[in-house]
């Protein structure tokens, strides 16, 4: 996939979609926090893949990468 998330101001008032569909990538990040396997999320959000997700979450944890290496460094 290209771009695994999607922001449109026509889709979710603006908010980081799953490119394709209309769950708010936020929603992944609540489950995780409340302790939630990635399972039940993907049983609740049925348009999600579990690759989809996972795509995701490489995608943050890519982004985080360079900050984090610059806080140890620093």
């Amino acid at each position: 996939m290209r771009n695994p998330i999607t922001i449109h101001p026509d889709i979710q008032s603006g908010a980081p979609v799953f490119t394709g569909t209309r769950v708010p990538i936020k929603c992944l990040f609540d489950y995780m926090r409340g302790g939630m396997p990635l399972d039940e999320f993907l049983l609740d959000f049925p348009s999600v893949t579990k690759e989809h997700a996972i795509e995701v979450m490489n995608f943050f944890e890519k982004s985080i990468a360079p900050i984090s290496n610059d806080k140890i460094a620093a």
